[in-house]
């Protein structure tokens, strides 16, 4: 049985300078605030809520908008 009504857990972790993405993120969504974008260790969740949200879009899509931001995993 498929359970596809269940949220995705995805571990999601932030990659690289999260400052100078943040930056990137802000110039290419004008609604985005440093309040949506303030990140903390451990709450990505918190972060990935807060940019759902704002930009009305699901978690898969924001996780997809910002990994095309991140460094490439070596």
């Amino acid at each position: 049985m498929e359970n596809s009504n269940k949220k995705t857990t995805e571990s999601f972790k932030i990659i690289g300078n999260w400052e100078t993405q943040s930056k990137v993120l802000k110039s290419k969504f004008l609604q985005l605030t440093d309040a949506d974008l303030k990140f903390e260790t451990g709450k990505e969740n918190d972060l990935l809520k807060r940019i759902e949200t704002r930009l009305n879009k699901k978690r898969e899509e924001v996780i997809n908008i910002i990994k095309k931001g991140q460094p490439k995993a070596i």
